[in-house]
């Protein structure tokens, strides 16, 4: 059975992963600075002692990195602390790890640190369009900054010991609301994001499976992780100027559904993530996208996003 060693197991990701695991036939280990059921071992990962410890106890298989700061997290710790955990912390598991030749290691990053400030200003008169080859790379914040630092790192390593590294640039996947968009309601904002900028968290914890698997195979992968859009890079520009217009073209009755349940359609998207070489090069295949969620306001089922306006990070209370 196969030891996979999961950090940040009793966050949002990490629930849904340890148990999807477990169900597959796997053996995970949950590693988080806050004890959960989802948690074997608690410590913080940029603690050396406690991590060679953890690894000269137990055989890991695979090290799946999903712990980690969050841009939350920037009202709550200090710069330093982003460095110790999202930085060194990566660095001491990449050692442990690569200790043991061959041991799949699946890092979780973000397509926040592709975001520079014009992008996320939206100044342009066209979409972004973000797949792995976007760059400039220029974060906007410590969270973006400490991740790509994490991601030189995982290449790195891989380059100096030959340990089978895929990276994962995870788009949006949080219960909760988003304090920057007030407009709309939770639900709504969700429902509009899986059209170019959001996946459930269920598709997120498989494609950590696929990375897994994969791993041994491809050697080094980078993909970005993002609900199947609709559009193509024909339409950065329509997209910005009347993004109602191209939905509805390519769903004619998502502006009734949408009334029915008084939401409203985006007027104008400024970026689209293409999270489309998962599927190409691992053949992964997200379960949900933005049809399904037409799909099940036409029946009146529930749609298939988590919302949880009283979720709260378990860092939030450190």
């Amino acid at each position: 059975m196969m030891r996979i060693l999961v950090t940040g197991s009793s966050g949002w990701l990490g629930r849904h992963l340890v148990p999807m695991l477990r169900e597959r036939g796997y053996h995970p280990f949950g590693l988080d600075v806050v004890p959960s059921v989802w948690t074997d071992a608690v410590c913080n990962v940029a603690d050396r002692k406690a991590i060679d410890t953890l690894f000269s106890d137990n055989a890991f298989d695979a090290v799946v990195h999903a712990g980690a700061l969050h841009k939350p997290d920037i009202a709550r710790f200090p710069k330093q602390s982003f460095v110790d955990v999202n930085v060194t912390g990566t660095l001491n598991l990449l050692e442990a790890a690569s200790a043991r030749p061959g041991t799949p290691f699946v890092f979780t990053s973000t397509t926040s640190l592709m975001i520079s400030e014009a992008i996320r200003n939206e100044r342009s008169s066209e979409a972004a369009w973000l797949d792995e080859a976007a760059g400039p790379l220029e974060p906007r914040n410590i969270y973006g900054v400490t991740k790509l630092a994490a991601e030189g790192l995982c290449r790195q390593s891989h380059l100096e010991s030959g340990i089978p590294v895929v990276l994962l640039r995870t788009s949006r996947f949080f219960p909760e609301e988003d304090d920057t968009h007030a407009d709309l309601t939770g639900p709504n904002m969700k429902a509009n994001e899986l059209l170019h900028r959001r996946a459930t968290v269920e598709d997120m914890a498989r494609a950590h499976i696929a990375a897994i698997e994969a791993a041994p195979r491809i050697g080094f992968g980078l993909y970005l992780v993002s609900a199947p859009t609709p559009f193509t890079r024909d339409d950065v520009r329509s997209l910005k100027s009347d993004a109602r217009s191209v939905i509805l073209d390519r769903f004619p009755d998502a502006d009734g559904l949408y009334a029915d349940k008084g939401w409203k359609l985006p007027a104008s998207i400024g970026r689209v993530y293409d999270g489309s070489l998962i599927e190409r090069e691992l053949g992964f295949v997200y379960q949900t996208r933005f049809e399904d969620v037409l799909d099940a306001l036409r029946s009146g089922g529930a749609p298939p996003i988590a919302h949880d306006p009283n979720y709260t990070s378990p860092m939030s209370g450190r």
